[in-house]
C-alpha cells in the first residue's frame, strides 16, 4: 500500500478515535490500543479498514488530545459570533481537531495535502455546505500558523 493511502487511512481512523474520545472520554493509551487491536487493518461487520500508518495515527490522536486546549482555541477563534465548539457536530470537531493538529505540528506534510485529506474525510460524513465550512476553517488556520 502506498504511503499516501496508509496516511489517508490513518487520518480517517484518527478522526474516528477522536470522536470516540469525546463521546466516552476513553484514556489515550487505551484508545490507541483498541484501535491497534481491533480497527486498523481489520474488518468490522461489513466495513474493511485499510492498513494505516500506525506511527502517524498514534501521533495524530495522542497529540491532538494532548494539545486540545491550543487546538480548540484556534478553531473557536474562527467560529461565527455566537457559535461555540459545543455547537459543532462531534464528527466535525474531530475532523477539525485532527486537521488543526496536523497544520500546527506536522510541517512535513504540505498544507494543501492536509486540507485536501480532511475534506475527503468530511465528504464521508457531510454534504457540500459542511465540507465548505471545514475547508474555510482549516484554510484560515493554515494562513495563521504556516504563513
Amino acid at each position: 500500500m502506498s504511503r499516501s493511502r496508509s496516511r489517508s487511512a490513518a487520518r480517517l481512523a484518527a478522526v474516528q478515535a477522536l470522536y470516540q474520545h469525546e463521546m466516552e472520554a476513553t484514556p489515550t493509551a487505551r484508545l490507541l490500543h483498541e484501535f491497534h487491536e481491533h480497527r486498523l487493518g481489520a474488518t468490522v461487520g461489513d466495513s474493511a479498514f485499510h492498513d494505516a500508518e500506525v506511527e502517524f495515527f498514534d501521533d495524530l490522536v495522542s497529540e491532538a488530545i494532548a494539545r486540545a486546549e491550543e487546538i480548540d482555541a484556534l478553531i473557536a477563534a474562527r467560529l461565527a459570533e455566537g457559535w461555540t465548539l459545543a455547537r459543532l457536530d462531534r464528527p466535525q470537531k474531530a475532523i477539525l481537531r485532527a486537521g488543526t493538529y496536523e497544520l500546527i505540528a506536522r510541517a512535513d506534510v504540505p498544507t494543501a495535502t492536509v486540507i485536501s485529506e480532511y475534506l475527503d474525510v468530511a465528504d464521508a460524513f457531510y454534504d457540500k455546505r459542511e465540507k465548505g465550512f471545514v475547508n474555510g476553517l482549516l484554510d484560515s488556520i493554515a494562513k495563521e500558523v504556516r504563513g
